[in-house]
């Protein structure tokens, strides 16, 4: 497996890749490829985290990156920096496409709760704003499908709590509002959270299904009945006290597979 580390512009981000190099007489040459987008309340990127998130995905054959994103002590307000960001790292990904053995009809983003924020955005912005902005063609956008983990979609669904922490992020609210631009470019979604989660309430995954139903597009959204935020793999690997790993709820993966597979 070859690592590889690419900075995003002149900014913070930068996107870390664990690639397989295919043999020349396999079947599949070209992989399909997915980018976790971490948590971390905007605040950090739990690294470590999202290296065994992307080894999760690499181990069932995927071209597996990491983003590393414009966090709020590098900008403020932070507005749709992070987003902009992984629409570098989706553009670099469809520029190395051959070099890296991507098939680059097959990206999928994977976001975990401000990550997820960040993919729901992208899945809302990837054609109407974000080729403006980045000039580029929004073909070096695209991606096949999102998977959207415990996501934080829209502010008013309780987080953050503190009208402060919010100034920080924007002081336009309604732009980070991602049920609320949800728009036929949509990519077919799939979502997962748990009933119970006690920081980003399970309102806001409900909220961008919804959405996402209301404009007749396709998502699976998956609701466990139990567990805290953060949990990854939900498994031993990931786990950060002893109920964050849940077998039931590290489910989550395999049916996200199951879902990507079936879109082929």
């Amino acid at each position: 497996m070859q690592a590889i580390q690419q900075k995003l512009a002149t900014g913070p981000a930068q996107l870390t890749g664990l690639l397989h190099t295919p043999d020349d007489n396999a079947h599949q040459k070209r992989l399909p490829a997915i980018i976790i987008v971490p948590g971390g309340g905007y605040t950090h990127i739990p690294v470590t985290q999202a290296e065994t998130l992307a080894l999760a995905f690499a181990g069932h054959g995927y071209q597996a990156f990491y983003l590393e994103y414009t966090l709020i002590g590098d900008q403020q307000p932070l507005g749709l920096a992070p987003v902009y960001d992984l629409g570098r790292a989706i553009q670099l990904i469809h520029q190395n496409a051959a070099a890296w053995h991507i098939d680059p009809n097959h990206i999928t983003p994977v976001g975990f709760s401000v990550g997820g924020h960040v993919v729901a955005l992208y899945n809302d912005y990837w054609q109407t704003e974000l080729p403006s902005q980045l000039q580029v063609s929004a073909t070096e956008l695209a991606v096949a499908n999102v998977i959207l983990s415990y996501p934080v979609i829209n502010p008013v669904y309780g987080y953050p709590t503190e009208a402060s922490t919010l100034a920080k992020w924007t002081t336009q609210p309604t732009e980070l509002a991602a049920d609320e631009h949800v728009n036929a470019h949509n990519r077919p979604t799939f979502i997962w959270a748990t009933a119970d989660d006690p920081l980003v309430p399970a309102t806001n995954a409900l909220a961008y299904a919804q959405a996402l139903a209301q404009q007749q597009l396709p998502y699976e959204l998956h609701l466990f009945n139990h567990g805290p935020h953060g949990l990854a793999l939900a498994n031993s690997q990931t786990a950060w006290k002893p109920d964050a790993n849940l077998p039931h709820a590290a489910h989550w993966l395999e049916l996200a597979l199951e879902w990507l597979k079936a879109l082929d």
